[in-house]
């Protein structure tokens, strides 16, 4: 192994990193499915009703990973800083692009006659206008969640470091909770005024604002759930790192410096 792979903090970053970008970029595909939350955990529908719009609780199963996006980008925070969080960030958003620019590329290929119809039994008459509705998202919506991201991500690094320089190295919950709110109220609602306001589809402002504050209510509720997470990623990381190499880089990460670590000779 090269001295810089035999580095724990960068072994550490390059897990970090393919973790978070990976969930970033299947929540992306995978987010084009809606599903009815009630029905999921087998309950009756709520019936909400918020600004004029009432319904069941549906979201898109992206959902169900970008909580855990949120937690990898707090611990990135707490160990690799402002830089840290902001190189991940950049590198996911050009990962997605990447991703769905390979996707239309396979959409356009003329499909084989036989692949077209091979499903029909299971439902599925025409594969190629199935393939093309679940990987081709309308670029209103990748361009949506794109910029709800990257400006998430930076409203969330900047308040998780204020929060850090006025209570130190305690209150771990309450920078990472602190910063999701903030930063994922702005999230919520960008992404869809983006996407379906701005959008082909014009939603209503009624609309926008009911499904805007569903979505954010549930990402709040997954945020302080998966509070835990961070406690046990945090434990398991120092117990990798050991208790000095751990405080060096945490110090670095409050002074927003992060530096490559020192090679292993």
């Amino acid at each position: 192994m090269s001295a810089a792979l035999a580095s724990r903090p960068t072994r550490l970053f390059i897990v970090l990193a393919a973790f978070f970008t990976a969930n970033a970029i299947i929540a992306e595909f995978v987010g084009v499915k809606i599903f009815a939350l009630e029905p999921t955990l087998g309950l009756p529908p709520f019936g909400w009703n918020l600004f004029g719009q009432s319904g069941s609780l549906s979201f898109t199963a992206g959902v169900l990973l970008w909580p855990i996006v949120f937690v990898m980008t707090d611990v990135i925070n707490e160990y690799f800083g402002r830089r840290g969080v902001r190189f991940i960030s950049f590198l996911a958003v050009g990962l997605i692009c990447y991703a769905f620019l390979f996707a239309y590329l396979a959409i356009s290929l003329a499909p084989a006659a036989w692949w077209v119809t091979v499903n029909s039994p299971r439902g599925v008459p025409d594969m190629q206008a199935a393939f093309a509705n679940v990987f081709g998202q309308g670029l209103w919506t990748i361009g949506g969640s794109i910029v709800a991201f990257l400006v998430g991500q930076m409203i969330d690094v900047g308040i998780f470091h204020r929060i850090r320089e006025a209570t130190g190295e305690r209150w771990i919950w309450l920078r990472a909770t602190g910063s999701t709110a903030v930063s994922q109220l702005v999230d919520s609602f960008i992404v869809l005024y983006i996407a379906f306001v701005l959008g082909p589809q014009q939603w209503p402002t009624s609309l926008f604002l009911a499904v805007g504050t569903v979505n954010y209510c549930y990402k709040m509720a997954a945020a302080v759930g998966l509070s835990p997470l961070l406690y046990l990623s945090r434990r398991w990381i120092e117990s990798f790192l050991g208790p000095d190499e751990a405080a060096r880089l945490k110090a670095e990460a409050a002074a927003y410096i992060v530096r490559p670590p020192a090679p292993v000779a």
